[in-house]
């Protein structure tokens, strides 16, 4: 995320009349307001072939699909965040139009510059979210899911999927072959030679 008008703090009452005059999206953390990056074309694709591929799934269930341009809002850590999709089936959600509060599952695809944070402190802040159950985190540089299950004991275990598996993702009792969600997916040189280079750095 990259900071912006960040001197001053912003309330979520302002951010929330800000965005919807903004032509870009920005996330909000505490009364600083942080603009979106740009995604690239694995990025889109990806999200799009899972959120077309959910919405399929849960139609007629009372369940919602959203893309990246819905917002959830962590009331507890006063943050509200764009996830590149979201799953919510709570009745309450029907209440709020520009957010939802009560997701049940929540994907973000892996970029290169958000990666990390996905995995740390955006995580931790998600987990802030009772209703949420999975957490799911997607590569964009190859076939790569691994899905953060909560458990019945608030514990979140990790499932990952890799080339030629079947995803379930038990928040939605959603199953799926991989290669469905990379479907129509690029892979450059470039996200190879940067896989490789990540794996080196981990020894």
């Amino acid at each position: 995320m990259i900071a912006d008008r960040t001197h001053n703090y912003i309330s979520p009452e302002e951010y929330l009349k800000l965005e919807e005059l903004s032509q870009l999206k920005h996330e909000y953390v505490e009364g600083k307001i942080y603009a979106r990056g740009d995604a690239n074309d694995a990025h889109v694709t990806v999200s799009g072939n899972l959120c077309t591929l959910l919405r399929n799934h849960v139609r007629g269930s009372g369940c919602r699909v959203y893309m990246s341009d819905m917002k959830v809002r962590i009331e507890s850590q006063n943050i509200y965040y764009y996830p590149d999709v979201m799953v919510t089936c709570d009745e309450r959600d029907k209440a709020f139009q520009s957010y939802k509060r009560y997701p049940r599952l929540i994907v973000e695809v892996l970029s290169n510059g958000t990666e990390g944070f996905d995995r740390g402190d955006k995580f931790a802040d998600y987990q802030e979210l009772e209703t949420l159950q999975e957490y799911v985190l997607i590569s964009q540089k190859r076939e790569r899911v691994e899905c953060f299950r909560r458990n019945a004991e608030g514990l979140w275990v990790l499932y990952s999927y890799t080339q030629g598996s079947e995803i379930h993702l038990g928040s939605v009792d959603f199953r799926t072959g991989i290669d469905a969600i990379y479907e129509d997916v690029i892979f450059t040189k470039e996200d190879s030679e940067a896989e490789i280079d990540e794996v080196r750095s981990r020894g």
